[in-house]
């Protein structure tokens, strides 16, 4: 298994300003409606200033998309202790995270990016979920209320479980109401983490 380093975020001011026009174009027209130029004329800056810190308008996508769950994360600044926190940490980043503007777009219009981005590979975003998940896991087995096991093992199935329920709410929301859906989401992630 391959070990990489920690995910690194630390944007420039004019990285920022990159990102936030990658945002505004996403929320209007999609990750299609992302390029180069459009960025450059959004950001009003050039087009090699742009190319300077990425490598092309997907690499943007990508860091725009991990800038948003950074956002998102910032709502967790300690890290739960028992398991019940956890889970209710994990619906509450579900929750969040279909609620952002850019992310709660894309899952209602274009779900499918989520598979370039999200399923097949584990990509940034996910590494920095991964990475809140596994020292949470960690510091509720030292309380005892989550299972023994590898923490960052078990990180990745937890990461997966709520994966799949965030990105398939919307095609299951005809049969099952948020109230079950965070109830039913509740107790799988509850019963995976139970010792």
């Amino acid at each position: 298994m391959e070990k990489r380093q920690p995910v690194q975020i630390d944007w420039d001011a004019t990285q920022h300003r990159v990102l936030d026009a990658a945002d505004s174009l996403i929320s209007a027209r999609g990750v299609h409606g992302v390029t180069v130029a459009e960025l450059a004329r959004s950001s009003e800056l050039s087009r090699p200033t742009i190319y300077r810190n990425w490598s092309d308008a997907d690499d943007v996508v990508r860091s725009a998309l991990l800038r948003r769950v950074t956002v998102v994360l910032e709502a967790f600044p300690e890290h739960s202790s028992s398991r019940e926190a956890l889970v209710e940490d994990v619906l509450r980043f579900s929750a969040l995270f279909r609620a952002d503007p850019v992310f709660s777009r894309l899952l209602d219009d274009e779900p499918e990016v989520f598979t370039r981005y999200t399923l097949q590979r584990v990509g940034s975003s996910q590494r920095l979920i991964h990475e809140w998940l596994a020292t949470a896991i960690a510091s509720a087995q030292e309380t005892g209320t989550v299972r023994s096991g590898e923490p960052g093992e078990i990180a990745v199935m937890l990461l997966l479980i709520a994966q799949s329920a965030v990105l398939s709410h919307g095609t299951v929301v005809e049969l099952i109401d948020d109230t079950a859906w965070d109830r039913e989401l509740r107790a799988a992630l509850d019963g995976y983490l139970r010792p």
